[in-house]
């Protein structure tokens, strides 16, 4: 299994020289079986749009998964080129809500006014649903979705696995919303350890730093000292710090990871166009 960061920032896109090695486009992660091509997409930010380097030509044909409808994980959708096509299948999946529709939830930031077209009018075959709860097959892949607390809508965090790897991914996760925690960087609570279980791989939020949370865990963050806890906690065998926050430069993404040099727990950044294979 293969899993390439297409986009790897929190909030809103950040251009410029300053955030050229980590990247600038908002969360997207496609993942493969070994060297096939990706089939399994999480989240639509605006790194969305780089899955075509990995597809080339091609048309996506696969299962999106959203962990949330903040605007960082869905705008890049109607920007899509291989799944906005003649030929792409698109299976895009979303926390359920309270619409009857999945569509419904989706067009209400993409359509006019506020958009030229709605998520109906995107080119292929789309399918619009809601992500089941708990374990469901995705694409050849074993995906469990579980809730996880934050702030303005439902979201999950998800654990994919192909038989023999897995990893998991929470990239929005405010876990002093259940109360401050034993470090004072919230409560490591048993959906996000269930997650992160023995994983070969953990993408955790960390948009925030320890010294940060007092101020700015209420916005619904974590900070990156939780996240490298929480995998050590599960047992999982690395961390990857993801969600950077916009101003975040390069090298105060380093310095970030820096603080966890020399730990058991292998920690780095996730970066655009890194893949990991597992």
């Amino acid at each position: 299994m293969r899993v390439t960061f297409c986009g790897t920032r929190g909030s809103t896109p950040a251009p410029g020289a300053d955030y050229i090695r980590y990247g600038g486009n908002t969360s997207c992660i496609a993942v493969s079986h070994d060297d096939a091509a990706p089939s399994l997409l999480l989240d639509a930010g605006t790194g969305l749009r780089r899955v075509q380097e990995l597809l080339g030509d091609r048309p996506f044909q696969g299962s999106l998964l959203l962990t949330h409808l903040h605007w960082d994980h869905v705008q890049g959708l109607p920007f899509f080129p291989s799944g906005d096509r003649e030929g792409s299948r698109v299976s895009l999946r979303l926390p359920a809500d309270d619409a009857t529709e999945a569509s419904d939830l989706l067009a209400r930031m993409m359509a006019p006014p506020f958009f030229p077209i709605t998520p109906s009018q995107l080119r292929g075959d789309w399918d619009f649903g809601f992500v089941p709860d708990g374990a469901f097959e995705a694409e050849g892949f074993s995906v469990v979705a579980r809730d996880v607390p934050h702030k303005g809508g439902h979201t999950v965090g998800f654990r994919v696995s192909d038989g023999r790897t897995s990893f998991a991914y929470i990239p929005d996760h405010c876990p002093t919303a259940l109360g401050i925690g034993p470090e004072n960087l919230g409560v490591y609570h048993e959906r996000a350890l269930e997650l992160a279980c023995g994983a070969d791989l953990l993408i955790h939020d960390s948009h925030l730093r320890a010294e940060e949370v007092a101020t700015e865990g209420s916005f619904g963050h974590a900070a990156a000292e939780y996240a490298v806890r929480l995998g050590a906690l599960a047992g999982a065998r690395r961390v990857v710090l993801f969600h950077h926050r916009p101003e975040r430069t390069d090298v105060e993404v380093e310095r970030t990871v820096g603080r966890f040099a020399g730990g058991d727990l292998p920690v780095i950044a996730a970066a655009e166009g890194m893949t990991v294979a597992l």
